[in-house]
């Protein structure tokens, strides 16, 4: 870490996009893996628990082992078409083999994997706490990117981030240690409330248990004093997002809005901004 203190800022930065590009690029296996293989996971208990015969479909690649594939026509990835943004514009978003499109969520998780990350470090610098932000970043935007495409927060991420939180915070790094317990205690319960209340009133679940869990995560990095502003935010967003897109006609109203990105979004601004959003939005 003091090595990397004593680099010149463009240099650190430079530093700090490539990776954040390669680390975007492995994000993206990420948010295609892990949901695969827990659908598989659990349709294989499933069939244990009914007494059925064992699933047939070979397990999935997982993320640490296996070969990119092209979705459409399944053949190996070459390194040189796997460079993060550069592969996507050489090939006009298309497989060299089947010219399949290449769907833009991937030199989109990159760029913002890379833009994100230089921001950690140009607010936070190349410090524990710098550091544990890049972290806290690339774990929020893998749960976001899953969260967008199948409705689900693994416990994968949301629970390592509650433990992290309160660790990091043995030392001080972000919060006291009083606050991020309290934090992440008050994080899962107040939307367990709010989801249980909801339920009460329409017979319909509102939100998932991983949205819980997440604010119980950002709860425990930030301490409890930033749960309304994190709230607060989250749901103006979602809420000008959701009815933007019935206005659109894009969404139907009974069409569920994943919570967690934007629950992401607020505590990755609270990340970086610290106390001053917490100011800002006790002002307002």
């Amino acid at each position: 870490m003091e090595s990397l203190a004593l680099l010149h800022p463009a240099a650190l930065y430079t530093l700090v996009v490539v990776f954040g590009l390669l680390i975007g690029s492995f994000l993206n296996v990420v948010i295609l893996r892990v949901p695969e293989a827990l659908f598989h996971e659990w349709r294989c208990q499933c069939r244990e628990l009914l007494e059925l015969e064992p699933e047939q479909t070979p397990a999935p690649a997982s993320v640490a082992t296996g070969r990119s594939r092209c979705p459409a026509c399944r053949q190996p990835i070459a390194w040189y078409d796997n460079i993060p943004l550069l592969s996507w514009i050489a090939l006009r978003a298309r497989c060299r083999r089947c010219d399949a499109p290449i769907s833009a969520r991937y030199p989109a998780v990159e760029a913002l994997t890379a833009l994100l990350s230089l921001i950690v470090i140009v607010q936070l610098g190349p410090t524990v706490a710098g550091l544990a932000g890049l972290v806290f970043t690339w774990m929020l935007i893998a749960a976001s990117g899953i969260d967008l495409e199948h409705k689900l927060l693994p416990d994968q991420f949301t629970l390592p981030l509650i433990w992290a939180g309160l660790a990091l915070n043995l030392f001080g790094i972000f919060s006291d240690l009083q606050s991020a317990v309290i934090g992440a205690i008050a994080g899962y319960l107040v939307l367990w409330l709010v989801f249980h209340l909801f339920r009460l009133a329409t017979g319909k679940e509102g939100m998932g248990f991983g949205d819980f869990k997440l604010l119980s995560a950002i709860g425990a990095w930030f301490g409890w004093q930033v749960l309304p502003t994190v709230i607060l935010l989250a749901s103006a967003v979602g809420a000008i997002v959701g009815l933007s897109l019935i206005a659109a006609r894009k969404m139907g109203r009974e069409v569920p809005i994943a919570f967690g990105p934007f629950l992401a979004a607020a505590g990755w601004l609270v990340l970086i901004s610290g106390q001053r959003i917490v100011d800002f939005w006790l002002i307002f």
